[in-house]
């Protein structure tokens, strides 16, 4: 990437108000035109949504975009929309035991709802609000109940994906954030015995398991972790449930296990950075938690941000050097069909090419990931790495300008492995399709930057100390 093409902020306004303009027809258009009956919307097919049966994780980005829609250009007619659809459809998420996807789901429907009463754009009574507090809580603390203990082998524990307990997905930090959220809000899990559980303590041992196993720095953890590699994110880690300890490297999505899947390594980047922005802004006491977060290596505020900082860090540093001149990524940077003599830093990226699919969704995530990063440690190589990329995602040829399209940002992959996305007849890779997650974290970045260039405070998931 070449962060130093990248326009200001102000230059790219223009591009965010008619990204907003655009949006406004497809999130109406799709909800007008779905049929709930089939279920969730996952991501177009020549144009249309349609579902995919595998897990129902994308309900809240379609009812998370028109809130953030309403966010941006204040049109109540999307506030509305938002509010009707999370309390006719999302408390099956609420109470969801079998995910790991609370984040997505939850945090971006009751959570942003509860951030503009707060922010006094939202004339809400108490009741409404207790309401949005009382789904976070009980997210929160089921999501932390979906839990592997690696006490007496690897040390720590986390919240274990779909696939089981033997199984740490890299997508499952962002819902730490329901973890912190429910936390905050003064929430806990309730054991057996009636022992209380501390939230904030499953999300940052969570955490920290993830930034040892699932991120790579370069060390020799294998054959494939050379200092070049350093920022190298696998897909999942697999544990042994019997006695806790590590086994080996796993991916879902990605091309294998030695490999950096690219979304995979945007949700690392994207959710140590809104972590490590909780941790320095609200500085919560973690005295309480130093012999639980002992195993796993940390005794304190200050040891738990280095961590965070240090995965954070790694893998922005590996998607500027593994990323095109204009922030795009392939799909999985070892997939086998790309060019061994590819020149990322001399060529932009073709959605169209022959070769192996760009994944736009990644850099959406990643995105959002280096501006908070950027602004955290006051690096403007990351700032304007964002900008680099929105620049990229709001202009054509990845921003669907097609009204009669259903999606927002195109070239989105979801399962390359699995052969689920839709070939278009005169290409031989997928292209030209979205996917809900690209849609709303594209939609997350456009109001994340729209807020900045007018002066109005930031966007986060927890409540900024006064």
């Amino acid at each position: 990437m070449n962060p130093d093409q990248a326009p200001d902020l102000l230059k790219l306004s223009a591009k965010l108000d008619r990204f907003f303009t655009l949006a406004a027809g497809k999130i109406a258009d799709l909800d007008r035109t779905w049929d709930a009956s089939r279920g969730t919307p996952v991501f177009t097919v020549e144009g249309k949504y349609t579902t995919r049966g595998w897990t129902e994780w994308t309900q809240g980005f379609q009812y998370g975009c028109a809130i953030l829609q309403y966010d941006a250009t204040d049109e109540d007619e999307f506030l509305e929309l938002g509010r009707k659809r999370t309390v006719q459809r999302m408390a099956p998420h609420v109470s969801h035991i079998g995910v790991h996807d609370h984040g997505f789901n939850n945090v971006s429907t009751y959570g942003n709802l509860r951030r503009l009463i707060l922010e006094g754009r939202i004339d809400a009574g108490e009741w409404q609000m207790r309401f949005y507090e009382m789904a976070l809580k009980a997210s929160g603390a089921v999501q932390a109940s979906r839990w592997t203990d690696l006490t007496g082998g690897a040390g720590g524990g986390f919240v274990h994906s779909f696939n089981g307990p033997h199984s740490l997905f890299s997508d499952t930090i962002r819902s730490m954030r329901s973890l912190v959220v429910a936390h905050e809000l003064g929430h806990v899990l309730m054991g057996e015995n009636d022992q209380p559980i501390n939230l904030l303590a499953r999300a940052v041992q969570h955490a920290i398991t993830t930034a040892k196993f699932n991120v790579y720095y370069g060390e020799g953890r294998d054959a494939y972790d050379p200092p070049a590699e350093s920022g190298r994110v696998v897909h999942e880690s697999i544990f042994n449930t019997h006695d806790g300890n590590y086994r080996c490297p796993s991916t879902q999505q990605g091309y294998s296990p030695f490999s950096t899947w690219t979304r995979g390594l945007a949700w690392i980047l994207c959710g140590f950075a809104e972590q490590l922005e909780y941790l320095e802004a609200c500085k919560p006491d973690l005295s309480a938690l130093t012999p639980t977060l002992s195993v796993s290596e940390a005794s304190g505020l200050d040891d738990v941000k280095s961590i965070y900082r240090r995965a954070a860090v790694a893998t922005a540093e590996w998607y500027l050097t593994h990323s095109f001149t204009d922030g795009m990524v392939y799909w999985d940077a070892g997939a086998p069909g790309i060019p061994s003599n590819v020149d990322y830093a001399g060529s932009a990226s073709d959605p169209y090419n022959d070769h192996e699919p760009i994944d736009s969704s990644a850099a959406a995530i990643a995105a959002q990931g280096f501006w908070r990063l950027g602004q955290l440690l006051n690096n403007d190589t990351y700032r304007r790495a964002a900008l680099l990329i929105a620049d990229t995602l709001f202009s054509e040829p990845y921003l669907s300008t097609d009204p009669a399209h259903q999606g927002l940002i195109l070239h989105s992959i979801y399962h390359q492995p699995r052969g689920w996305d839709h070939i278009p007849a005169d290409q031989k890779v997928p292209c030209g399709e979205s996917s809900q997650w690209g849609d709303y974290h594209a939609m997350e970045l456009a109001v994340l930057l729209h807020r900045v260039a007018n002066n109005q405070p930031g966007m986060t998931f927890f409540d900024r100390p006064a």
